[in-house]
């Protein structure tokens, strides 16, 4: 049997690189912290655990760059969107998993994996060089040994943002007399998918009332080294979008359109509050863009003034966490290896990705880039008009690195179309090129990617 590779972090990133590799026939040692030591948004051991929102965003593979990398990793037979399928719950045209059965299968399909062995304890340094092929793909939460030996090694700060926890409440709490099931614009082809949401309607003097009570809430305090922190634009707390004007929530989170009262059908909410569907007995919902860093006892007061939450119990209430990541395009060759240590790869958020599926995309890169190099060839990265090239392109080089901070996948990330219909196109057309190109160049890139069939699990 050939020299296992090493992966550091079992997250998103860090098992779908296991998965790929062992699939390729190559031996894989994953090592995972948990639950030796744990972090304090983890609640489980299980790998690949969902510790925010429960969804992987817009399923939609035709003219979103979202629902394009799930096609591409479902093409490349990704295990990460494999298990989000298998474990799906309604969400108009999103694809939202159970969280706890699916990292509970993920964990299982690789644990029952022949050429993988899963070692817990923490891996407290920089991995030894005796190691040989390593990825490492630990996450925002870093544990501090490690991320101060990566440090070190790259001789500068690792670069930061704050991150966001969104509250979940116990949906038999919600006063169904307010609230009422709607996906935005009836979307989705089924009825479960068109139900999808729990929608909160507000007036404007209670939509008011709300934002003066976000912004005079008491808010977690920032630790030492953290005031300078920014935040990821993507995932900004509802206070910091309140403070940016009184209107920011009203056309973010908290957009009135493309839903309809049925309590109410001829009366126009000001702003209203959704609610996604996060367990598969439909017991537990979170609120959808409210990541939070309002305390506990405030957090919870101020959540209830939003009508149909009056009553509302917590399952979990939101929280706010620093988040680390290299500055990748001065680190990062088009590998995804360490310049100054190439037997380093490094995956998933760390490397500058924001979301679940972006960093299971780059696990899933860094493992096929790995698994061929064990096996004595270079395998070049998918090309740009690619999900996964875009996103391995921008973040090895194609970003700014002065400005570098994390990037969601969009088509921003895409070389502009080459023919001279392309600017001329309307929106929705001209994603659709989009991803017939990409589609296109990832089926070829694939059929390139092993020199044999993947390996077979009993």
């Amino acid at each position: 049997m050939s020299t296992p590779i090493h992966i550091v972090g079992g997250g998103m990133a860090g098992s779908e690189a296991a998965w790929q590799i062992a699939q390729s026939g190559v031996p894989v040692v994953l090592h995972e912290m948990r639950p030796h030591v744990g972090t304090f948004a983890h609640q489980t051991s299980d790998l690949a655990e969902l510790v925010c929102s429960n969804s992987f965003r817009s399923d939609d593979h035709e003219s979103n760059a979202v629902g394009l990398l799930h096609w591409e990793m479902r093409q490349a037979g990704g295990l990460i969107i494999e298990m989000g399928d298998t474990h799906q719950l309604p969400a108009g045209g999103a694809l939202a998993v159970d969280r706890h059965a699916f990292s509970a299968a993920v964990t299982r399909r690789l644990e029952e994996h022949p050429l993988i062995t899963v070692d817990r304890g923490e891996v407290p340094g920089l991995p030894p060089i005796a190691w040989g092929s390593t990825i490492i793909a630990t996450g925002p939460l870093t544990s501090g040994n490690l991320a101060k030996a990566i440090r070190a090694e790259t001789g500068q700060d690792a670069l930061a943002f704050f991150d966001a926890i969104a509250p979940i409440v116990y949906a038999d709490s919600v006063d169904m007399e307010q609230a009422w099931f709607q996906s935005r614009y009836d979307k989705g082809e089924t009825e479960a998918d068109r139900t999808a949401y729990l929608n909160c309607p507000m007036t404007e003097p209670q939509y008011n009332a709300f934002i003066d009570a976000i912004l005079a809430a008491d808010k977690t305090a920032f630790k030492d080294g953290e005031t300078d922190t920014p935040y990821f634009e993507g995932c900004l707390p509802i206070e910091v979008m309140a403070a940016r004007g009184r209107e920011t929530l009203r056309f973010g989170p908290m957009k009135p359109v493309g839903l309809t009262n049925p309590h109410q059908p001829d009366v126009k909410a000001h702003a209203i509050v959704q609610l996604r569907r996060d367990n598969a007995l439909g017991t537990l919902y979170n609120i959808v863009g409210f990541q939070t860093k309002m305390k506990y006892g405030a957090q919870a007061e101020v959540l209830r003034m939003i009508p149909g939450l009056q009553d509302a119990s917590f399952a979990r209430l939101g929280g706010i966490h620093r988040n680390t990541f290299l500055n990748a395009p001065t680190l990062l060759d088009s590998q995804l290896r360490l310049r100054s240590r190439p037997d380093l790869r490094f995956a998933g958020q760390i490397t500058g990705v924001e979301g679940y599926v972006e960093s299971a995309a780059m696990g899933l890169l860094a493992g096929r880039l790995a698994a061929a190099e064990a096996q004595g060839r270079t395998l070049d990265p998918p090309p740009g008009t690619t999900a996964i090239g875009a996103l391995v392109t921008h973040i090895t080089g194609g970003a700014e690195a002065k400005t570098f901070q994390p990037m969601n996948v969009n088509f921003g990330l895409f070389p502009p179309l080459s023919d001279v219909r392309g600017g001329r196109r309307g929106r929705k057309e001209r994603y659709r090129a989009y991803t017939d190109r990409a589609k296109t160049d990832f089926t070829a890139w694939l059929a390139t990617a092993w020199t044999s069939p993947p390996q077979p699990v009993s």
